[in-house]
């Protein structure tokens, strides 16, 4: 798997697996403070791709949204 890193790039390819999972780098989870636990928000759009956020990064109204769902889960 090859990648590429600088202070403020970072590329990697990943695999996905047989369940549809896919490992976010190491590099990748530093750079970005991604730790176990934390909520990401998958973004899709057909012609413009994919792209993962940490819920805390959204939009105070997202967020709300977001946070909800934990509450409802505990």
């Amino acid at each position: 798997m090859g990648h590429r890193k600088t202070d403020r790039y970072y590329m990697a390819s990943v695999r996905v697996g047989p369940k549809g999972q896919i490992v976010i780098p190491k590099e990748a989870r530093e750079m970005f403070g991604v730790e176990p636990g934390d909520l990401l928000v998958l973004m899709a759009d057909k012609k413009r791709g994919m792209a993962l956020q940490t819920a805390d990064k959204l939009n105070p109204f997202m967020k709300g949204v977001f946070d909800g769902l934990q509450e409802e889960e505990e």
